[in-house]
């Protein structure tokens, strides 16, 4: 039992353990190659959602090129398609100077030339404003722009500055980050906050990184916006723009600048750089943490469960696991709302998948536990009844005491230690393992329980650990068995191997109550019954020594019959060593000594006439 119990800790440790470090070997591996990269960055997507929308920045505004500036302007009688003559955008930068704009940053593109009249009227308003800030993504080799015709004539001319518009996308065209530079050209939100500011945005303050997360304010439409014709037509309120940075760019659906983002679809571009412009103005609050954090948690998240498990049953361990689980989604959440972004998916996944892991771990442990105790108690209770025993045992494989109404038989082979003496010991062992193997299929096949074997006598009880209502009756089959089949079949066998010519055995049965259960230690555990209803059968068996019957059965196994025995005989009334008063014994008349001698003798003789 020892040595079981160490192969079987052994074998718990080593599946645990792999379970483990497999299920975190496989989340490491995917961190490692991205391989759930699109689910990692859509649980970041969800966080902004449970988030929800931010207070609006009241230094940042927004002018759209929108579907009620081309109806103003038409019905204004202004013609053309977009892009509008340059003399419009000019105006609009008029119109935010006066206003007090703090910067005015334009998302459009000015790289080709169109008509000196409006080329040199933009320039020169850019020019008198002073505090523009142009997009491109016509980026040469060496990060250089042709807006306005050239760098030079943007920073010698016109006093402005130049910023990549582009931002880096994932797959399904989600803008969700800001990169730092894009081909060598630091990026527009960027340039823009340094306009504002005055202040260099160096790589160290940007994280170190190419790109870092776009911290948005909210949904689509959170950052005030105004129709670009009001500022054109100067019909906005004075005071507006004072103070402001404002963003200038389309957003009407036809002009192709609307994209998803990780706060919703549909947002504009202008409102993606004003959102990255708030972003770099708070000093970039929204990082990832460092990487060696993500794969540390990885570990001790697909470790926990199968760890746990070594010590915790399978309902602990779930609890565990689903515990964990909840806490790590609201740490997750809590995290991002306080500027730090954990990756959640893998070690969320490795969690899961070594919580899924141990518990078929769990199950499969149980299953190899319950074989190797059903081929415990299917030594000693019948088959039939095997699944109901395991049913009733708790964790360390305990029956639990109980108290119940059986009935207990102890029986014994008479002569047969001076029968021993007289043989080899291989001998011995061999007929007495013959002997208690038909003893026990015997009580096994009449639904009696094997309680223990004490040299060649053996005890049973019936009606236990199962209650059974005709346990009597069963008790009686199974002496019967024993004394018409199974006792001259052993018999047989020591005549044909010139052992001896048989024995005889004595039986006794006693009905009441008696406490059963499994008693020991960790290490060795048996199934017994105990109390006055045992010892008295134990008594009654050995009352037969010399008797005329060899069985005794005491008068409450008689009355406990559910069915009546034809051949039942009343033998006297005993007084019992240890009981007040005498117990009246009956027996049946296939357990008649004389009788079995009788068979016995007959046996012989036809076996001698055979051999002869």
């Amino acid at each position: 039992m020892a040595r079981t119990r160490r192969s079987g800790a052994r074998l718990r440790l080593a599946l645990f353990l792999g379970v483990g470090l497999g299920m975190t070997g496989l989340g490491l591996v995917a961190y490692g190659t991205h391989l759930l990269r699109g689910l990692e960055l859509g649980s970041v997507d969800l966080r902004f959602s449970v988030r929800g929308t931010q207070s609006t920045p009241k230094d940042i505004s927004v002018v759209e090129i929108d579907a009620d500036t081309f109806s103003a302007f038409n019905s204004a009688g202004i013609k053309g398609r977009y892009p509008f003559k340059r003399r419009l955008f000019a105006r609009v930068v008029d119109n935010l100077s006066r206003g007090g704009a703090k910067v005015i940053a334009y998302d459009i593109q000015f790289t080709e030339q169109t008509n000196p009249y409006d080329d040199n009227t933009l320039v020169g308003s850019v020019a008198a404003a002073g505090n523009v800030v142009l997009a491109t993504t016509e980026v040469d080799d060496q990060g250089h722009t042709n807006v306005f015709g050239s760098d030079e004539v943007v920073r010698d001319i016109a006093h402005a500055r130049v910023g990549n518009g582009a931002f880096p996308t994932d797959s399904g065209g989600v803008i969700r980050r800001v990169a730092y530079k894009v081909d060598k050209l630091k990026s527009f939100a960027l340039v823009v906050a340094e306009r504002a500011t005055g202040k260099t945005i160096t790589p160290a303050e940007f994280g170190n990184r190419a790109s870092t997360w776009i911290d948005y304010r909210g949904p689509p439409g959170t950052i005030k916006s105004y129709h670009f014709s009001d500022v054109y037509f100067g019909t906005f309120k004075p005071g507006t723009f004072r103070g402001k940075i404002v963003i200038v760019g389309p957003s009407a659906p036809t002009l192709q600048d609307i994209h998803p983002t990780s706060s919703g679809d549909n947002m504009p571009g202008a409102e993606i750089q004003a959102n990255a412009l708030s972003t770099a103005l708070r000093g970039f609050p929204l990082r990832s943490v460092p990487g060696w954090l993500s794969l540390l948690t990885i570990a001790v998240l697909g470790l926990l469960a199968p760890l746990a498990s070594l010590r915790l049953n399978l309902l602990w361990t779930l609890i565990l696991a689903i515990g964990a689980a909840l806490a790590y989604v609201v740490v997750t959440q809590v995290a991002f709302n306080q500027g730090h972004v954990l990756s959640f998916v893998y070690p969320f996944g490795s969690l899961v998948l070594a919580s899924i892991g141990s518990l078929g771990a769990h199950y499969l442990l149980a299953a190899f536990e319950r074989e190797r105790v059903r081929d415990v108690f299917s030594r000693f209770v019948p088959e039939s009844v095997v699944e109901q025993v395991l049913a009733r045992t708790d964790d360390d494989l305990r029956l639990g005491g109980v108290s119940l109404v059986g009935t207990v038989m102890f029986t014994d082979l008479r002569g047969f230690t001076t029968f021993s003496e007289s043989l080899p010991a291989a001998k011995v062992i061999e007929a007495l393992n013959i002997y208690l193997s038909e003893m026990t299929e015997a009580i096994l096949d009449n639904g009696g329980t094997l309680v223990s074997y004490e040299g060649d006598g053996i005890m049973a009880v019936f009606g236990a650990p199962i209650e059974q209502e005709n346990h009597s009756d069963q008790a009686v089959a199974a002496s019967r068995e024993m004394l018409l089949v199974r006792l001259p079949r052993w018999n047989a066998w020591l005549r044909e191997h010139e052992l001896s010519n048989g024995f005889k055995m004595g039986i006794g049965l006693n009905t009441g109550s008696f406490m059963s259960g499994n008693v020991g230690s960790e290490r060795r555990l048996e199934y017994t019954a105990i109390g006055d209803t045992t010892n008295t059968a134990s008594r009654l068996q050995g009352l037969t020594k010399g008797q005329p019957y060899l069985l005794f059965m005491a008068d409450s196994t008689r009355e406990a019959l559910t069915s009546e025995v034809d051949d039942l005989v009343f033998v006297e009334e005993f007084e019992v060593r240890g009981r007040q008063g005498t117990v009246k014994i009956w027996s049946i008349e296939a357990a008649n000594s004389e009788a079995f001698d009788a068979r016995e003798a007959e046996a012989a003789a036809a076996a001698t006439a055979a051999a002869g």
